[in-house]
């Protein structure tokens, strides 16, 4: 392969060497977080969700009603929380078994 100058890493898992891009590219991939609603479906960055039940948010002296519709949330990496912009509350996270997927 004359004029490749990617460098090459030793995969343990499979006992190869691969291209250091392709090696990241299948462990970021590995490492991605499944986030799925209360009803199994799952979700993505930019989605939007409903709640299922009434909550009340700590620090905001409010509560949010079952039904109530949150546009574009964002993943946070972790497999139950996603964090959301609400009018009125900073920095809102949710669990993901609260709301579903619309």
């Amino acid at each position: 392969m004359a004029g490749d100058d990617e460098d090459y890493v030793y995969d343990e898992d499979s006992g190869e060497w691969l291209p250091a891009s392709e090696l990241a590219a299948k462990r970021a991939a590995e490492s991605a977080v499944e986030v799925r609603d209360a009803v199994g479906n799952l979700l993505a960055d930019g989605d939007s969700v409903t709640l299922v039940k009434d909550l009340t948010v700590k620090g905001a002296g409010q509560t949010l009603k079952q039904g109530t519709v949150i546009p574009s949330i964002r993943l946070t990496g972790d497999a139950q929380e996603i964090d959301c912009k609400y009018p009125g509350i900073k920095g809102l996270v949710l669990r993901a078994e609260f709301v579903r997927k619309r």
